[in-house]
């Protein structure tokens, strides 16, 4: 073969080249794009259903801060003697119930709202340990006034984690 015939066959084959190149840039991009699409598409969808399930765990977290703020919980958790390390027992389990109760909502919210959530747990925890503390105290009844007037002082856990949760809420929208 003559190198006039390795040029010939050359430029016979550059359009077919030219055109596989093109063609095949062509494809990828439309494969590429449509898997984009499936994948908005299948992300779409799965909003629609997860955007519920966050918000109902949105609001039982609500629902649970509200139920463990000291002002609710001192007045449907009331003292069965007059022990009041009996009563500061009794309030920590009612809190560790109901914040084992919702336990599987954390799946739905965010890391940081999780933990702001445990944070104000554990902030009322502390805060009626402290109470129970304080010389003051001598009686389960004694133990309610003070943390009730803590509270009038400042604002209560229960508000701070509910502020997050309402921050979150509206990220969500």
């Amino acid at each position: 073969m003559e190198s006039s015939d390795l040029l010939q066959l050359f430029f016979s084959l550059l359009p077919a080249l030219v055109v596989a190149i093109i063609s095949y840039y062509f494809f990828s991009s439309y494969f590429k794009n449509e898997e984009n699409r499936r994948n908005f598409l299948l992300h779409r969808e799965n909003q629609k259903e997860a955007l519920p399930l966050r918000l109902q765990a949105l609001e039982r977290m609500t629902l649970f801060l509200e139920r463990i703020n000291p002002g609710s919980l001192l007045v449907r958790v009331k003292p069965y003697n007059n022990d009041k390390y009996d009563y500061e027992n009794l309030l920590i389990q009612s809190i560790d119930q109901e914040f084992e109760h919702n336990l599987t909502q954390q799946i739905y919210v965010s890391e940081a709202c999780w933990n702001a959530i445990k944070a104000t747990k554990n902030s009322t925890i502390s805060l009626i340990r402290k109470a129970n503390m304080s010389e003051k105290v001598d009686s389960p009844d004694k133990l309610r006034e003070v943390v009730l007037t803590e509270l009038l002082d400042k604002t209560s856990p229960s508000e701070t984690g509910l502020a997050y949760i309402k921050k979150e809420t509206k990220s969500i929208w």
